[in-house]
């Protein structure tokens, strides 16, 4: 998909926050950490970048829920498997 530098940047922003929501409130973080990991996980790509953006395949939800976890956390938290009301209205 070709992204404009500001569809980018707005869906980069928006995964951060939910990321960083998601972190603090699930995974026990302070807010400061809690976005200093988002800033981790979803890094500024530049506009030439292979596959920029590829990491909004999954919503930031499922990225956090990985991180805090691990990748059977669908199984073993079936209740985690779909975004909260709270993170969808944060």
């Amino acid at each position: 998909m070709e992204w404009s530098e500001v569809d980018y940047l707005g869906c980069l922003q928006s995964e951060r926050r939910g990321y960083a929501w998601v972190m603090q409130h699930h995974g026990g973080l302070t807010p400061t950490r809690a976005w200093e990991a988002a800033l981790e996980r979803y890094p500024y790509e530049p506009d030439d970048a292979p596959f920029r953006g590829l990491l909004f395949h999954d919503e930031a939800w499922h990225w956090a829920m990985l991180a805090i976890h691990g990748d059977r956390y669908v199984v073993e938290h079936p209740e985690l498997a779909h975004p909260s009301a709270e993170y969808l209205d944060s």
